[in-house]
C-alpha cells in the first residue's frame, strides 16, 4: 500500500512531538536525578561540572564555557557559594578579575552527581558536523518560530535562572 502524502506529514508531525517528548523527559529525568542526589539544580551541577575539568577559572571563562550569560554565571556561583561548594578569588593584580573554583565540598558533591542533560546536550552539539549542527539550530529556531516565543529570554533547562542580560524584557 501506498503511503498518501497527507499520511507522510501526519506520521512526520508525530514523530516530531514524540521526539520532543522523549527530550523534554530525558531533561527531566536528568535534572531531577542530579537534584536527588546531590540537592542542586542541573544548571549548578553542570558549573560544578565543568569547574571541576578547569578549576580555577575566570568568572568570564566559565560563563563562555556553560553558553551562558556571565550574570547568570554570577547568580549560580552565588547559589553555590552559599553553600560551600564553591569560593571565589579576586586577581590582587585586577581587582575587576574573579576566578572560581571547587571547594573540598564542591569535589566531593561533583564525584557524586550524575552527568546532566546539558552536558549531554552541549559534548553532542560540539561532535556534530557543521551542515548538522545548522540543521538542528535552524529547527529549532523554527520550532521557537511557531511558539512565537523568538524575544523570550532563553530559561535553563529546568531552572529559575533566565540566560539574559538583565536589560533583557521578558515576553
Amino acid at each position: 500500500m501506498v503511503e498518501t502524502r497527507k499520511a507522510r506529514r501526519d506520521r512526520e508531525i508525530a514523530d516530531v512531538l514524540d521526539n520532543l517528548r522523549r527530550v523534554f523527559k530525558v531533561v527531566h529525568r536528568y535534572s531531577k536525578r542530579a537534584e536527588k542526589v546531590g540537592g542542586m539544580t542541573g544548571p549548578q551541577v553542570w558549573a560544578m561540572t565543568v569547574l571541576a575539568e578547569s578549576a580555577p577559572i575566570r568568572v568570564t571563562d566559565l560563563a563562555r564555557r556553560m553558553y551562558l550569560h556571565p550574570s547568570t554565571v554570577v547568580g549560580i556561583l552565588d547559589r553555590l557559594e552559599q553553600h560551600a561548594q564553591v569560593t571565589r578569588t579576586r586577581s590582587e593584580k585586577d581587582h575587576r578579575v574573579v576566578t572560581v573554583s571547587l571547594t573540598a565540598k564542591g569535589r566531593e558533591t561533583v564525584s557524586k552527581v550524575p552527568q546532566i542533560a546539558q552536558g549531554l546536550l552541549l559534548k553532542g552539539l560540539k561532535g556534530l558536523p557543521g551542515k548538522d549542527l545548522s540543521t538542528v539550530s535552524e529547527g529549532l529556531r523554527m520550532l521557537v518560530g511557531i511558539l512565537g516565543v523568538e524575544g523570550m529570554p532563553p530559561p535553563l533547562l529546568l531552572s529559575p535562572e533566565v540566560n539574559a542580560p538583565e536589560e533583557t524584557i521578558d515576553v
